[in-house]
């Protein structure tokens, strides 16, 4: 068998639990939960696995290298000592991204170009050639983290990076609606229900129809990777193309759905957009939309679970905000009785409209917003006579994570402005980071700037870097674009798909 290798899946805030779950039902070994990020161990078989399956996973990363560094010059040597023949030749691209959580490290960027330069600087004295630099479709993305373990001393932690494009980007997605929900979230959300396809399961404000279709691949239990183009592994060296067409083509965990999905929205444009990608993904069958105001809910024939993902009134405005959710808490009071509805939102002020005490609420970020997505037993008539009929809104297991301490911060700021919102929106694990609260303790952009201003000689390096320059010229990347292609494939009939999906990106 096939030696086991370190691996690391990233998800977002909230959805690590869900994550390992998945893991372990996958069949990987050592799972751990750390911070937005879950560690485990597996063969090429399980990394292929990990990309194609997991629902909850923005990236799957292989360590290749860890080294302690207290400069960027430790940096470049330590990335050096790579024997990196194994990976690339003169004729390959590469692109690194770089997260860094450290004090002597601020600039992420040139962390990544001290990297490329470690890297071209080997190739060049092996062989008076090098590789470049491709950021719209490299052969090679590789990832470094770095982190302050102690003062003046930072671990740093260079990985290949499996997925290539998130993980989110499923590839059915058509067309969108303003601030649509990333789809990893939504699969979490989803999963944190504990529903596997054995109610209806409804969204009566499904915009372009996200919960919709992740809620029928995890009924059916379809890998969400069946309508990607291609995953970053494939232009590995060795990759094993046979043994990812026996992955790609297993449909023996597939399972049958005997209920049925509904979505709803009051925006036709919406309802045509959802219509359109539940169309790309296959799944008309297990899927209904209509046009509807949430107001005009009906109580469903059939027993069913409800999740939403209601305006905030931060990306989405609504004239009544806090009415909209006085109105949800009014449809589901009367309207969905003897089933469970689940809420994510933002601002305490419209959960506090709802009117229901929710029997469990689960911290999550959606973008850069600390929400919570509370669930709602619905019942009929008063708690208190609910409660003396034997009834409970609570689980046990729900009351003992609601008894745990600190299961929120103290004073959380909902209304805090991050200033890299602009990437955060991207929902891209590339470019996502989660920023401390404790902002006072934290050097602000201003403070940074300013302390910059009084060290030249770091300024300088950063803007001596080679790669810094190079990347200040302009260039052409419509070639790239143009030329990624889809990995050629066998449907499952039998039938050779030239292209998988090749429809355009999102």
């Amino acid at each position: 068998m096939e030696n086991e290798f370190e691996l690391i899946a990233k998800t977002f805030m909230g959805l690590e639990p869900v994550l390992a779950k998945e893991l372990t039902q996958l069949g990987a070994n050592n799972v751990v939960v750390g911070r937005r990020m879950v560690t485990f161990t597996g063969n090429k078989e399980m990394m292929y696995r990990a990309n194609f399956s997991l629902h909850t996973a923005i990236k799957i990363l292989k360590p290749i290298q860890r080294f302690k560094a207290q400069s960027a010059d430790d940096v470049y040597e330590g990335i050096k000592e790579i024997d990196w023949s194994e990976y690339l030749d003169n004729n390959s691209t590469f692109a690194v991204d770089a997260v860094v959580f450290s004090e002597e490290f601020r600039h992420s960027k040139f962390v990544s170009y001290k990297v490329k330069d470690a890297i071209v600087d080997q190739f060049k004295e092996r062989t008076g050639g090098r590789p470049n630099i491709s950021v719209a479709n490299p052969d090679l993305r590789l990832h470094i983290h770095i982190a302050d373990v102690a003062p003046g001393k930072s671990e740093c932690t260079l990985c290949l990076d499996s997925s290539g494009e998130s993980l989110h980007r499923r590839g059915y997605r058509q067309e969108s609606v303003e601030a649509p929900l990333n789809e990893v979230l939504a699969a979490g959300m989803i999963l944190l229900t504990g529903w596997q396809g054995d109610t209806d399961f409804i969204d009566p404000m499904c915009g372009s129809g996200t919960l919709l279709i992740e809620a029928a691949l995890i009924a059916r239990n379809m890998a969400p990777g069946l309508f990607r183009k291609e995953y970053a592994f494939e232009k590995w060296p060795d990759f094993d193309a046979e043994l990812f067409d026996q992955i790609y083509n297993d449909e023996s965990k597939e399972r049958e759905f005997k209920h049925h999905i509904y979505g709803y929205d009051i925006d036709m444009k919406a309802v045509n957009t959802a219509r359109l990608n539940i169309k790309a993904a296959g799944l008309t069958a297990d899927i209904t939309v209509e046009q509807q105001d949430f107001k005009d809910f009906q109580q469903p024939k059939e027993k069913s679970i409800l999740v939403c993902n209601p305006p905030y009134g931060e990306r989405i405005s609504t004239p009544d905000l806090l009415g909209t959710y006085r109105m949800i808490g009014e449809r589901l009071k009367h309207q969905f009785l003897n089933n469970d509805a689940w809420i994510l939102s933002y601002r305490e002020e419209c959960f506090d409209q709802i009117g229901l005490k929710p029997s469990i609420k689960i911290p999550v970020y959606n973008g850069s917003l600390e929400c919570e997505f509370r669930k709602y037993q619905i019942f009929d008539g008063k708690l208190k006579n609910f409660r003396s009929e034997g009834g409970s809104i609570k689980t046990d297991e729900e009351k003992h994570q609601m008894a745990e301490k600190h299961r929120f911060k103290k004073n959380r700021e909902f209304k805090q402005r991050l200033d890299e919102q602009e990437e955060n929106e991207n929902n891209d694990i590339r470019s996502f980071t989660f920023h401390r609260h404790d902002l006072e303790s934290r050097p602000t952009r201003e403070s940074r700037q300013s302390r910059e201003s009084r060290n030249p000689k770091e300024s300088r390096e950063f803007r001596e870097s080679r790669e810094y320059r190079e990347s200040r010229k302009p260039r052409d990347y419509r070639d790239a674009k143009n030329n990624r292609g889809g990995h050629e494939r066998f449907d499952r009939s039998g039938g050779k798909r030239n292209k998988r999906f090749n429809h355009d990106d999102e």
